[in-house]
């Protein structure tokens, strides 16, 4: 039995937003104890009661209750003809359920750019604004059901844009700026939305980059956007064209009183879109009830956010994080908004915001942490960090040494690792405030989500590894996919290969504490000579020595089997030789089993990413087999797979 690297005191642990629900329960369905292992078992045995229980415990604003909690059959393939059964006949709406939880003078929003400039906004401020921003859109025609697009980058004015668009029950959907005009179009060309927000130009490491030229190709390309509003975002002076207009004139300054419109529980809130590296991203639609309760869930009760806490989390508007972060405000939070890279201009940027902003929550990645590790980078004796209650991470595994790492250089608090996806816009498992923190491991599955390992056969197992299914519907599910008229898309994602169950696509471990082990995405796993391999297996290791800065590996088919291939980039300075490779062997060997061993190993000198910042190994190996990669403008670094390109002939040895 491992030892815990942090638990609770029995003070902490019964001062937390879950203690107080698990009583709550327990007491009201006589249940044995409070444990959570008690409270995760009947919140799956009785989702009905359990979900009913969330939105009362949270104070969920609605006009109109409901008659039922949910519907028979939830899993069943839907089109956005049907109603997805949950709540039926209530009525509420997702931007009041954000804008009414605290009290008016307190801060919503605190927004820090790259350049230094900060602004913030009351809950006051941010009502009014968003109720002259959705008065500014009925006034351009914009109406229920109407799709409002957003190329942006993280800053107040795509908060306004999301919430404005919700109260009026427009569907929302934003991109990253750093997206390509082809990666833009291949998103919101999907959709056709009725008008565009976006910027004139943004910062990032410390250079400003033009928006503007590329929108108005994406323009060309998609009839439908009626305006495109523009935001001031840098200094430069904006020359408009065509349809274009200031961000002002969307705002109506005569409004000063919200109407929000009273929707159905899974009326579309917005569209999310898968990563697309193996065709069109799939247009994912998400309805504003189940993430209203799915978000709440995770906030209040894995993580511990209460009113007055200082939430953060790195990312762009082109990831569901962002959406996730906005949704902390429903649980009276200050939100904290930065756009820029995460280093710049040196390795401390991030942790000194966490004490210029007093941030109690700090969200980031394996990536961004590995980074400051790699670089000697000590944020405890730098920085204060006396603010922060948790630390989490999320975008792929979080191997052991970084586990280790945070506990020795950032800080003593629950470092929650959390895992789940665009498709349903939050967790199967993550962060506990009441339970021990294991290397390795995510501290528990979610509440309400029947979270199994399958083995091939689909029968349940612990203690090994196994698939990612959920065997209990739950609210935050898609609604449906833009244009999947007849649901197949939708069976096909999440059905097709365990019926009657949501299959995931990640590979996983339940341990027998009830944590989870994520080995990577279940399509990527490695299988030579029949044994199966997550990708994490071997990234864990290989990532925790010095002469590494990143890795990727495949399996490539090779005299009737496969071999594992590891491709590495290093650190400056290291020579890629033979005794290099032997080390590297000779590690994962000692980590893992002879079988982990690569075949080849061969030095890169990048790692193709997407936007978001996953390894894309089906789209590399799909480039050694010299297949086409269907959408390669779903990569950060797209030019990256060149590279692969020209090792196939070396690859045949």
């Amino acid at each position: 039995m491992s030892t815990p690297l942090w638990q609770p005191s029995s003070e902490e642990k019964g001062n937390t937003l879950l203690t107080q629900f698990s009583k709550k329960i327990q007491a009201k369905y006589d249940l044995p104890d409070s444990e959570y292992s008690t409270l995760h078992q009947w919140s799956i045995d009785y989702p009905e009661l359990f979900w009913e229980e969330v939105w009362n415990d949270s104070k969920v604003l609605a006009s109109k209750s409901w008659s039922k909690v949910m519907g028979k059959d939830l899993f069943n393939v839907r089109n956005d003809s049907e109603r997805s059964g949950w709540f039926e006949g209530a009525r509420l709406n997702y931007a009041e359920n954000l804008l009414l939880r605290n009290n008016d003078e307190n801060v919503a929003l605190s927004f820090v750019a790259e350049n230094g400039t900060k602004h913030s906004m009351s809950y006051a401020e941010l009502r009014a604004a968003v109720s002259q921003c959705a008065s500014g859109m009925k006034d351009m025609g914009v109406s229920e059901m109407d799709r409002v697009a957003a190329v942006i980058p993280n800053c107040p004015e795509a908060v306004i844009g999301l919430l404005a668009a919700s109260s009026i029950g427009a569907i929302w959907s934003s991109c990253s700026p750093d997206f390509g005009i082809k990666g833009i179009n291949d998103r919101l060309g999907q959709i056709s939305p009725k008008i565009l927000i976006t910027v004139n130009a943004y910062h990032y490491n410390g250079k400003e980059h033009d928006c503007l030229t590329k929108i108005r190709e994406v323009t060309k390309l998609i009839p439908s956007i009626e305006a495109v509003y523009v935001v001031p975002f840098t200094e430069t002076e904006i020359e408009f064209q065509g349809n274009e207009k200031p961000w002002t004139e969307l705002l109506d300054y005569s409004a000063n009183t919200t109407i929000f419109a009273q929707l159905p529980f899974d009326h579309p809130l917005y569209i999310l879109y898968s990563s697309g590296t193996t065709g069109l991203p799939k247009s994912i639609v998400h309805g504003a009830g189940g993430c209203l309760l799915k978000h709440l869930t995770e906030h209040r009760y894995h993580s511990d956010i209460n009113p007055g806490d200082r939430v953060f989390y790195f990312t762009t508007c082109g990831w569901m994080m962002w959406n996730w972060l906005v949704s902390s405000l429903a649980s009276g939070a200050t939100i904290i908004l930065y756009d820029g890279a995460p280093t710049f201009p040196d390795t401390g940027r991030m942790w000194e915001l966490i004490d210029d902003q007093q941030i109690t929550h700090f969200g980031t990645s394996p990536k961004f942490l590995g980074a400051v590790n790699k670089a000697g980078y000590s944020p405890r004796k730098n920085n204060q960090l006396n603010s922060l209650k948790a630390i989490l991470s999320t975008g792929s595994p979080l191997p052991g040494n970084l586990f280790s790492w945070i506990y020795e250089e950032v800080a003593y608090v629950p470092v929650m690792s959390i895992a789940g996806g665009t498709d349903l816009a939050g967790c199967f498992m993550g962060g506990n405030p009441n339970l021990p923190v294991y290397s390795e491991e995510l501290q528990c599955k979610s509440l309400g989500m029947n979270t199994l390992a399958y083995d091939a056969a689909g029968k349940s197992v612990e203690c090994e590894k196994g698939e990612l299914v959920c065997a209990t519907p739950f609210p935050s599910m898609p609604i449906y996919f833009w244009k999947d008229y007849d649901g197949e898309k939708y069976h096909d994602a999440y059905f097709e290969k365990f019926p009657g169950v949501w299959t995931h696509g990640d590979f996983i471990e339940i341990t027998e504490r009830g944590g989870v082990i994520v080995y990577g995405r279940s399509d990527t796993v490695l299988n030579p000579g029949g044994v199966r391999i997550g990708t994490s297996e071997i990234y864990r290791p290989v990532e925790e020595m010095s002469e590494i800065v990143d890795s990727l590996v495949v399996a490539q088919s090779w005299e009737n089997d496969v071999r594992i291939v590891l491709f590495v980039v290093l650190k400056k300075g290291i020579e890629f030789d033979d005794e290099l490779i032997s080390k590297i062997k000779a590690t994962i060997r000692s980590d893992a089993t002879t079988r982990h061993v690569p075949s080849r190993i061969l030095e890169i000198q990048d790692v193709p990413r997407t936007i978001s910042g996953k390894k894309v190994e089906k789209a590399v190996l799909q480039t050694i087999r010299g297949e086409s990669v269907e959408n390669i403008s779903a990569l950060a670094n797209p030019e990256s797979l060149s590279i692969f390109a020209d090792l196939r002939e070396e690859l045949k040895k």
